[in-house]
């Protein structure tokens, strides 16, 4: 196991990686950032120029460097699969921004190449590294709120400029691939992959080309049940509840917790209602220190590839199964 720090290059100069991740690189004390990569060099300096390392222009020249072992890809998501695939093959440990792939056929792919490489891949589904979800995990299993009965997940978000990359479909612009993943993988982390697709709606933009949001209501089979809502053209929502015989358990900002929030979970029984105040967290940081252990640590795909497999495959069912109304 080695203690060097782990040497990581980006591929993209995307938003999520300004204004997110690569303060969470740069703060990490087992990781450091050697170089950044854009078509356009004067945008990769930019970054560069605030977090460090190198401005290199060209994505296949970042993978070249000998001194790069990892590399994150904050690409669209229809470039992921292309660029995550061109990384394991030079022999670099990924971490790719959700979704892995914007179907289940490419995410398998991936996730096999990666096995074969003996190379770590990591989605950054970054929520799931926030300890709040397993404190929840936590009260259902000890009963907190009887058997549970059904699951209710939304996330959405008021318009983008025009401009915005989730409007784009040629490269993977979308609610369901952006946003509707979040209450998908939700659904799978608190009910299992025991789920069917009841039913699905879509609402599909003709000027954008793109879907602006949908809803989905999914079943297990012992008759458990998942509302889930997504969208950009709301006003802004980021929760779940889980609902019991005797109770119900509520997070109430479930997705993008700045580092400073302290999270509150809601526990509502008959005769009283009850708050828990969690430790805030930098969820993202937890995604960038999960990765670096699990490179050090030689830990293989494993069950994080079979999670990813499992929500490109209900994601592909719920877009086979959505009414698109207009």
């Amino acid at each position: 196991m080695s203690t060097s720090p782990l040497r990581i290059g980006v591929l993209g100069c995307a938003g999520i990686a300004w204004r997110r991740m690569l303060p969470a690189i740069a703060a990490g004390e087992d990781v450091v950032l050697t170089a950044v990569a854009s078509r356009e060099g004067a945008k990769a300096r930019q970054f560069t120029d605030r977090f460090g390392g190198e401005p290199v222009t060209g994505y296949d020249r970042l993978l070249e460097r000998a001194d790069v072992d990892a590399v994150y890809v904050p690409l669209p998501a229809m470039l992921h699969t292309e660029w995550v695939e061109r990384a394991l093959r030079a022999g670099k440990h990924v971490l790719s921004e959700k979704p892995l792939a914007t179907t289940y056929k490419d995410a398998s792919t991936l996730v096999a190449l990666a096995e074969e490489r003996g190379l770590v891949l990591l989605e950054s589904f970054m929520f799931l590294c926030h300890s709040q979800h397993a404190r929840v995990r936590e009260l259902v299993a000890q009963g907190v709120i009887g058997e549970l009965r059904s699951l209710t997940a939304e996330f959405a978000f008021p318009q983008k400029s025009g401009d915005d990359i989730r409007y784009l479909p040629d490269v993977g612009g979308g609610a369901l691939t952006d946003i509707g993943v979040y209450p998908v993988r939700t659904a799978l982390l608190h009910l299992g992959t025991d789920l069917e697709v009841l039913g699905a709606s879509s609402h599909f933009d003709e000027a954008h080309g793109v879907d602006l949001g949908g809803a989905a209501l999914l079943s297990r089979s012992d008759g458990v049940s998942a509302q889930l809502t997504w969208g950009m053209e709301h006003s802004y929502r980021s929760r779940y509840a889980l609902w019991g015989s005797s109770g119900r358990i509520s997070a109430h900002w479930a997705y993008t917790p700045p580092p400073t929030h302290s999270p509150v979970l809601r526990i509502e029984r008959q005769d009283r209602v009850e708050e828990l105040t969690l430790p805030a967290e930098d969820q993202f940081g937890n995604v960038v220190r999960a990765f670096v252990a699990r490179v050090r640590d030689g830990v293989p795909s494993g069950l994080e590839g079979e999670s990813v497999l499992a929500q490109a495959d209900l994601v592909d069912r719920v877009r086979e199964r959505a009414l698109a109304r207009p």
